[in-house]
């Protein structure tokens, strides 16, 4: 008999670099794709998740924010303006997979920033306990591979909290500045999951976003990621393993020089591998697989064209998935271009081409 096992096993698995039943199949679609799908014949009161089988999986981050004001200064049926609990002004298409355009900060140089910072503070009640309370139980029981979430580093304080331009400016100009953004993003973030370890709650890993590449190349160089940001990188891992737990990254963009030193920090899992940008999964899976368990690399450009995806899939999932250390994704989102039989088809072929049975 053929042995199923759960989200939480399979992960186990391939962080440690051993086969399951098959490798584990998840994603996440931007909210336009979701629009479309239920416009298809997906049930709205229906997870995707639930209706395409996938693995399941929980990401669970405390806020570390500032607490400004959240509020809507305008809405329209196409898009909605608002400002965002990190101070920042954005304007959202609702119809649209696309990220938001930011369009004014809060935090804008040292002194702003220190106003921000006296306001990020661990307290209790930035942790949704009655939300964990009522739900990790189900989670525990179900067999959920369950994260805690970080939100800290170099994208989300550019893109979410201060502007690009801005901090790439500091990080050559001012850059005590950037590390101070940086540590304290992560001490408060460590210290809410601290007290959600000490509740009782515990995860198999932390995970944070934390994009430091675009097409073909990385925002900054490697000296600077040594100096200014690896450290925190660092910190975090050496968080989760001093729990027993995982760690990984999520970073958009090429960030193929950046790879040995995730390795030599002990950073155990890598996505998305933007195949679109540059990253070629093949080429890391050969050379640092052993080591890093590798989440993405399906170039999501051809997910709406069958043919091409399908040998896309059957050229790389193959040699992806050997020896474990392998999650399946698209190499950043599911596209609104993406049907509801599209997105099936894919779902059910990486379940084919990733069983080791």
């Amino acid at each position: 008999m053929k042995t199923v096992m759960t989200a939480a096993e399979r992960f186990t698995r391939m962080y440690q670099h051993q086969e399951a039943d098959r490798i584990p199949v998840i994603d996440l679609p931007w909210s336009a794709t979701i629009e479309r799908w239920q416009s298809e014949g997906m049930p709205c009161d229906i997870d995707y998740c639930d209706f395409f089988g996938l693995d399941k999986v929980v990401h669970y981050l405390p806020d570390n924010s500032p607490r400004y004001e959240a509020k809507t200064i305008e809405e329209t049926d196409e898009y909605h303006i608002y400002t965002s609990s990190w101070g920042v002004t954005q304007k959202s298409w609702k119809h649209m997979a696309s990220t938001p355009e930011f369009l004014d900060f809060t935090i804008k140089d040292r002194e702003s920033w220190s106003q921000a910072k006296e306001r990020m503070t661990p307290t209790r009640d930035r942790i949704n306990w009655s939300y964990l309370a009522d739900n990790y139980p189900r989670w525990q029981r179900e067999g959920y591979w369950i994260e805690g979430g970080l939100w800290f580093g170099f994208d989300v304080t550019h893109s979410w909290a201060v502007g690009t331009e801005r901090v790439l400016m500091a990080l050559v100009e001012d850059p005590e500045w950037c590390i101070d953004m940086f540590g304290h993003y992560l001490q408060v973030g460590l210290s809410l999951l601290d007290q959600m370890w000490e509740a009782g709650y515990r995860f198999h890993c932390i995970s944070w976003p934390d994009d430091m590449g675009y097409k073909n190349n990385q925002f900054f160089s490697l000296q600077t990621y040594r100096d200014l940001l690896k450290p925190f990188h660092k910190q975090a891992v050496a968080w989760a393993h001093a729990k027993g737990i995982k760690a990984r990254l999520h970073s958009c963009g090429n960030i193929t020089p950046f790879i040995p030193e995730l390795v030599e920090i002990g950073m155990d899992g890598l996505n998305p591998l933007e195949v679109k940008a540059g990253m070629d999964p093949l080429h890391i899976k050969h050379r640092y697989g052993k080591d890093l368990l590798l989440h993405g690399g399906i170039n999501a450009v051809l997910w709406d064209k069958p043919e091409q995806i399908r040998a896309e899939m059957a050229a790389v999932i193959p040699e992806l998935k050997k020896g474990g250390g392998y999650i399946f994704s698209s190499d950043h989102s599911v596209p609104s271009s993406v049907s509801l039989d599209d997105f099936r088809n894919i779902v059910n072929l990486a379940k084919e081409l990733g069983s080791y049975e």
